[in-house]
């Protein structure tokens, strides 16, 4: 069966009994029908003084196109630990409908490790990613109000761009304002993707409602005629963007297919954000759980990299230990076998994919002293010979492993990693960051391009160059960096897989991010807009004749 048809096949229980699995009562639920509801801060107040659970990130290496199984790997473990009598929490991303209707599809898990349900959630959901574009377009409207008006800031220069939640390369770069109208000058703008917007780094990285009231306003709109930044607040437009966000920041709350519950709030990219839930559904599943398993986007260069030096930084978490995902078709992809025979027995492409995995296990246990297990995310034409290669290589190197069933068997086929989970949690760990707050700029964005990616040097474009040097005379220095890079490679190359030569890192633009408080640098080809695929997932989705959805996985 498809994954829709196994989610839709499966009988959920309503919301209220899954908030009771985690001591939530009905009154602290604001529910959205039977089985999606939303945590009301009295969910939280009640709690806050709990210990918190055990932190288990979720990871992988560098993905094939489709992916290597994160979200579902993720959803069975929780579900294992809960096989053997754990009480587990997921803490996970909200799906953009970008890649719904593009090329990735739903991020709901797969197979029998799945949330649900399934098609609200890769659709509409509650809500929250509605209400993150209008906050962001809201504030591009009134700053060209405020220009309409006569400019009494004397803004210059716009650098705040529009956002909408779909693949859309047309809205990369467009011309705005020609109607010719008083005061309104033509400029050249473009549009971002939501999930890659200021707006929503910012709502997965405030603490409170306050914080992200103030986050709002220190949103950098661009530069007046003395080159001076000009912020959000400065319009007063931030108590709208925040009354905006205002339901839409209480996490979600759903359940896996088993019954787990799992807290489902805000969705950053990883590649071209930071790429990991809110510290607020972070924060109330460390209450709700002695479990929590959480997932950060693409490879542990990207997403693992971003949750352990963003946001481990920002709300000053440490996780108990690391799940690096593999898979064997990952591990002959990156060793160069193309997609279409991946599926194919190949000992030998195993071998040679193997140092794409362990530059990952290096950096989560030497640079990030972390605990690590690999997670072999088992499909149906992995062979026994390509299994004992791969598990060979990692006894060597004295690495914990586990072989793991759950998209065909759910939970049961995660009891193994979820035994050995209990384990490695409780084992002390070294945790450090990649760069410290008071280097600068350049030594940060250095510091992970060499230690994180293998990197022998870093080449900045002249304009990268100029902006570093005004953001550091700005007095934001301090920031951390959140690199945009290309998912496929160590590289910024996506067709350099096996990164075996040396190779630099080509840091385009920097952009300052005032409210998300970080630091954005712009390598290689990308984009804070993607486009579609040439065959679209789009195409594929609609309506059966039982009037059913079909085609969304």
């Amino acid at each position: 069966m498809e994954d829709i048809e196994i989610a839709r096949n499966t009988k959920l229980e309503k919301i209220t009994k899954i908030a009771e699995k985690i001591g939530v009562v009905e009154d602290d639920l604001e529910a959205y029908g039977k089985y999606k509801a939303k945590l009301t801060d009295d969910a939280y107040q009640k709690v806050e003084n709990k210990k918190n659970g055990k932190l288990v990130l979720v990871t992988a290496i560098n993905p094939t196109p489709l992916g290597e199984g994160k979200t579902t790997m993720a959803i069975g473990i929780a579900d294992g630990l809960r096989k053997i009598g754990k009480n587990a929490v997921l803490a996970l991303r909200e799906p953009s409908l970008g890649p719904v209707f593009g090329i990735k599809g739903g991020a709901t898990g797969g197979g029998y490790s799945q949330i649900a349900p399934m098609e609200d959630i890769n659709l509409h959901f509650t809500g929250d990613l509605h209400a993150i574009t209008s906050a962001n377009n809201l504030l591009s409207s009134m700053i060209d109000n405020h220009i309409f008006n006569g400019n009494e800031l004397e803004l210059e220069k716009v650098t705040w761009k529009r956002c909408v939640d779909l693949n859309d390369r047309q809205l990369r770069v467009v011309e705005t304002g020609l109607s010719a109208e008083k005061n309104m000058t033509p400029r050249t703008d473009g549009f971002d993707i939501t999930a890659a917007s200021e707006i929503m780094a910012i709502f997965c990285l405030a603490k409170d409602i306050q914080d992200l009231q103030r986050r709002l306003g220190n949103i950098v709109i661009g530069y007046n005629k003395k080159g001076e930044i000009v912020r959000a607040k400065e319009l007063r437009a931030e108590g709208a963007m925040a009354v905006l966000l205002k339901d839409a920041f209480h996490p979600n709350l759903v359940q896996t297919l088993e019954g787990t519950p799992a807290i489902v709030h805000g969705g950053p990219f990883a590649n071209i954000a930071h790429g990991c839930n809110s510290i607020m559904a972070t924060k109330y599943a460390l209450k709700f759980g002695e479990y929590i398993i959480t997932e950060a986007g693409f490879g542990a260069d990207l997403g693992a990299e971003k949750f352990l030096d963003i946001k481990c930084r920002v709300a000053n978490l440490r996780p108990d230990a690391v799940v690096c995902v593999a898979t064997l078709k990952a591990l002959k992809y990156n060793s160069g076998v193309p997609k279409e025979e991946v599926k194919q027995e190949n000992v030998e492409a195993i071998k040679r994919g193997m140092p794409n995995l362990l530059k990952h296990i290096h950096n989560l246990k030497e640079n990030f002293g972390l605990n690590v297990i690999v997670a072999i995310n088992k499909h149906p034409f992995d062979t026994d010979a390509e299994i004992a290669c791969l598990e060979e290589a990692l006894q060597e190197k004295g690495i914990p492993m586990s072989l793991v069933e759950s998209w065909g068997k759910g939970g049961e086929g995660a009891v193994d990693i979820a035994k050995k989970m209990v384990e490695l949690v409780e084992k002390p760990e070294d945790f450090r960051f990649t760069y410290e707050d008071t280097d600068n700029i350049q030594t940060k964005l250095e510091k992970v391009a060499r230690k994180i990616y293998g990197a022998e040097a870093v080449e900045y474009s002249e304009q990268a160059l100029k902006t570093i040097q005004t953001i550091e005379k700005l007095g934001f220095g301090h920031f951390p960096v959140c690199i945009a890079k290309t998912q496929y490679s160590l590289s910024d190359d996506p067709k350099n897989l096996s990164c075996r030569e040396p190779f630099t890192i080509h840091i385009n633009e920097v952009i300052l991010k005032g409210g998300a408080e970080f630091i954005v640098a712009i390598t290689g080809k990308m984009m804070t807009m993607p486009g579609l695929p040439k065959v679209p997932a789009a195409e594929g989705i609609g309506f059966a004749e039982n009037g059913e959805v079909k085609g969304i996985f």
